[in-house]
């Protein structure tokens, strides 16, 4: 026994001493070891289905007990489980210089990652957003509309007509000038490869072409901005502004430049799905100063193709995860692992994950700091029987001689060679396995990040996809180099849900919110069933914006039983109390809605089948109604929607008792209602007109204050929708 494990080397016997230490002293009988190849390793039962052929790290956890994982090539991974479960030891070796080195790592064990990353983690969640597609036609006519287009689709080398995101960008911009609308075009592109050919005159006349209408290009001026675009519209169709990456304001996200880009816009449009993720002046910014944001054709579009691709709609789901960086992708990892009931780790993501398993990987393939987000994917997978597939083989290419390629397989790669391309026995596998599932994600590219030029397994795989997708399964393919070797065999595009801005998905999938998607305006996500909500859906309709606790429509509701009234308010426990009440007291005539009104006043309210008579807004929180305040209640867009929807005659109530904000509310109703709305009887008014008196107005009476109220009515009707 003694020279068998001298001949095991140093860190054998190093490993073996420590068990049987352990063994020692806890004195437990009931461990049973198996001699293999020389080296004690722990039993483990496999738990492979049938035609399954995963690489899986199989076997039951015992805690307190030191247990070894074996593998193919007896490497083996001691794993330390203490009677604390939240904490375990881990050694691995790593292969360095042709010997095999201990590694040791401490780190939180995975027991309960099932209901953290499939319960706590809200990455299904999409903020609803208003969107061209549904913002009245009517409503674009006049009005000067800001386009932050993506110039990675439009401003591509060979523009491809008839690819959807190139239809959907140009739709967008084409909609908006046929609406009659004043169309100012900005967006950010890399000058690097050839500045002369990416000036802003140069870049006009490219999209001049591909839109077929005149696209007059500018400099900016930003102090002067708002007067020089007007002067520019009157000259040409659309204008261009200049390349934004040229300005480091744009990066930063800076307020006072976002102010000066958005000045004199209406209007803002964002077209550039795939810089969602970033804080940018163009996309986040300009939204604090516009009216109204709204995304475009190819934003809308990519947030219903990201939609589809994390749904769970359909069963077996593989995902097929290539590229690197792995430790800054672990998070989106996770997700992935809970959603799909198999993983297939191509590029360099394979060798993170065979470290994981204790397989030989060569130092120089392993990311520095991937371990422990690797073996949470691997423990994860383990416990939740979710397969793991990496590469049996590569394609590997010489140090010495570029050009010259052999086939090794994944343990035993020489040193002096660098994987370029995964290998025909893997592909096969791959193959395989994809045969029976109905829907699949591709994510990152197959070969590494040390050559572009070999894309047989790229190739290969497209392929696969193609003959999958014949057989009714569901395939979305991210990231632009594939997404582009799909274009390539354009005929296989129709079959594919294709996203190219990895980016973007990878940052949603860490669970990370998306700046350029709740700067948009919020949208109300359901259709309202109104005669579910009232018992006659065609009576009068009063709106009560920011309803609060509704005892003032209720009131209102018991009292005038002939009408019937709406509460908006944006705090859902009140909402729910209101409705309640409201059931329980049997009032048929009122119904709440938890929502911010300020953006969804307009869809929701244009649904209802009879005439919206009066709209009141009653003590609105003063910070809320500051005008530099991102969220404030009385926005341009609300203004707008109320004088268009109101009836001939309807009224608009409203009140403060800060005299300020009344001023401010009765201000903006008079500039933006676009001459409809005037107000009635002088300045304010000594009484409430509708006797019922909302709980702070009555405290502020009680406690000797003022109300300063007023109504306006809408006299001038030939606006009205």
């Amino acid at each position: 026994m003694v020279k068998s494990s001298i001949k095991l080397g140093y860190h054998y016997i190093r490993l073996i001493a420590d068990v049987a230490s352990y063994l020692a002293k806890r004195a437990l009988g009931d461990l049973y070891l198996l001699f293999t190849k020389g080296i004690n390793t722990l039993s483990r039962d496999r738990e492979t289905e049938s035609g399954r052929d995963m690489n899986l790290l199989h076997g039951t956890r015992f805690l307190n007990i030191p247990c070894i994982f074996s593998s193919p090539d007896n490497h083996p991974l001691l794993v330390q489980f203490n009677s604390n479960p939240y904490y375990c030891n881990y050694s691995g070796f790593q292969k360095h210089q042709g010997s095999w080195a201990e590694v040791k790592y401490y780190k939180k064990c995975t027991s309960h990652y099932k209901a953290k990353i499939c319960n706590g983690r809200e990455v299904d969640a999409f903020p609803d957003v208003q969107t061209l597609r549904k913002f009245p036609y009517d409503e674009i006519f006049g009005k000067v509309v800001m386009v932050r287009f993506d110039s990675n689709i439009l401003l591509k080398k060979e523009l491809d007509m008839k690819t959807q995101s190139v239809i959907n960008s140009v739709s967008t911009i084409k909609y908006l000038y046929e609406a009659g609308a004043k169309v100012i075009l900005v967006s950010s592109w890399s000058v690097k490869s050839n500045a002369e050919k990416l000036e802003v005159e140069s870049v006009a006349d490219f999209l001049s072409s591909a839109l077929q209408v005149k696209v007059g290009p500018r400099k900016c001026h930003f102090e002067s901005t708002k007067l020089k675009v007007e002067k520019e519209i009157e000259n040409s169709e659309i204008v261009l502004l200049e390349n934004l990456s040229e300005f480091k304001e744009e990066l930063s996200n800076c307020s006072k430049f976002a102010k000066q880009l958005a000045k004199g816009v209406d209007i803002f449009v964002n077209d550039a799905f795939s810089q969602s993720h970033r804080i940018l002046a163009s996309t986040v910014g300009v939204s604090r100063f516009c009216s109204t944001c709204l995304a475009g054709f190819h934003f809308e579009e990519g947030i219903s193709q990201l939609k589809k691709a994390i749904d769970i709609d359909r069963k077996p789901y593989i995902g097929i995860i290539g590229g690197g960086n792995f430790r800054d992708k672990t998070a989106a990892l996770e997700v992935l692992a809970c959603k799909c009931d198999g993983l297939i780790f191509i590029g360099n993501m394979a060798f993170q994950i065979m470290n994981a398993l204790g397989l030989p990987a060569r130092s120089e393939f392993v990311e520095h700091g991937a371990f422990e987000g690797a073996l949470n994917i691997v423990e994860f997978a383990r416990v939740n029987k979710v397969g793991i597939m990496f590469p049996k083989d590569f394609w590997c290419m010489n140090d010495y001689s570029p050009k010259q390629l052999e086939l090794f397989p994944y343990s035993d790669i020489p040193d002096g060679w660098v994987p370029v391309d995964i290998g025909p026995n893997s592909l096969k596998e791959i193959n395989t396995l994809l045969s029976k599932c109905r829907k699949l994600l591709w994510i990152g590219p197959p070969n590494f990040k040390l050559t572009n030029q070999h894309t047989y397994g790229e190739s290969n795989l497209v392929l696969m996809l193609h003959k999958l997708s014949q057989q009714n399964c569901d395939i979305t393919v991210i990231g632009k180099r594939a997404c582009r070797e799909i274009a390539n065999k354009s005929n296989f595009v129709s079959g594919f849900n294709m996203i190219e801005s990895g980016s973007v998905v990878w940052e949603f999938l860490k669970g990370r919110k998306l700046p350029g998607l709740l700067a948009l305006d919020r949208a109300y996500p359901f259709e309202i069933d109104w005669n579910v909500a009232y018992r006659d859906p065609t009576q009068p309709l009063v709106v009560d914006i920011g309803s609060g606790n509704g005892l003032f429509l209720l009131a209102m509701a018991q009292r005038r039983k002939e009408l019937n009234f709406l509460g908006l308010e944006i705090n859902e426990k009140l909402v729910k109390r209101c409705l309640n009440y409201a059931h329980q007291s049997d009032i048929n005539n009122s119904h709440f809605i938890s929502t911010n009104a300020t953006s969804t006043f307009r869809p929701i309210v244009s649904s209802y089948p009879g005439q919206l008579i009066c709209v009141s807004i009653q003590c609105p929180n003063p910070d809320f109604t500051k005008p530099d305040h991102r969220w404030r209640m009385l926005q341009r867009s609300l203004v707008e929607a109320i004088a268009d929807l109101l009836a001939c005659s309807g009224k608009v109530f409203l009140q403060s008792d800060i005299e300020a904000v009344a001023v401010r509310m009765k201000e903006e109703f008079v500039r933006y209602s676009k001459g409809m709305l005037a107000v009635e009887h002088g300045e304010w008014l000594e009484e409430n007109p509708f006797v019922v008196r909302s709980d702070w107005e009555r405290h502020v009476l009680d406690r000797g204050g003022q109300m300063y109220r007023l109504m306006l009515c809408k006299s001038n009707c030939c606006h009205t929708n």
